[in-house]
């Protein structure tokens, strides 16, 4: 009977290990820098999100709030958010990747990865900073905007790329 599971059981612990590795290194990187304020992954993330709005014509400044470990968004002359260490899409991330290399198929599972780990990268910026205009602009869409709809686009982001990764290249010599 385990032998009719085994695919599944190897899948489902390949996830677990690579997740539980990924988020103890994060963690361990999280406390490397506990004493520095934000760390430097997030920080680099707000000076990104910062020169993408100073490009596109909202002039941002940032605030560097080291004892609360978060770095303020100065907006069109007000504050309008705040970047935290959850702000920076890594959680998000780990758990793509931890999906990714449960479905292994060779060295396309690390140019997928890399890929898909780009591409999130990249709406990760375009959220925090979609949200800064939001906040900016229409405060009052703020909650809704943060909440729901930013988060449902980034998750809806890993959904697709795993769903394309499992269609077009974990299964596909079983399609056949």
């Amino acid at each position: 009977m385990l032998k009719d599971f085994k695919p599944v059981l190897i899948i489902l612990l390949r996830f677990i290990i690579v997740y539980v590795v990924l988020l103890f290194a994060y963690q361990f990187y999280l406390n490397s820098s506990k004493d520095s304020g934000l760390d430097s992954f997030s920080r680099i993330i707000a000076g990104q999100v910062s020169d993408l709005q100073n490009a596109v014509g909202y002039k941002t400044a940032l605030y560097d709030d080291v004892k609360n470990e978060q770095v303020w968004f100065y907006v069109k002359e007000k504050y309008v958010t705040r970047m935290v260490e959850g702000c920076n899409a890594i959680s998000v991330m780990i758990l793509f990747v931890s999906f990714v290399l449960a479905f292994y198929k060779g060295a396309k599972t690390f140019l997928f990865a890399g890929a898909g780990l780009v591409l999130l990268y990249i709406m990760n910026l375009l959220r925090i900073a979609g949200l800064n205009i939001v906040m900016s602009d229409h405060q009052e869409y703020g909650k809704m905007f943060h909440d729901f709809i930013f988060p449902a686009i980034i998750y809806g982001s890993v959904v697709f790329l795993w769903l394309v990764w499992i269609k077009f290249f974990a299964l596909q010599n079983e399609n056949v």
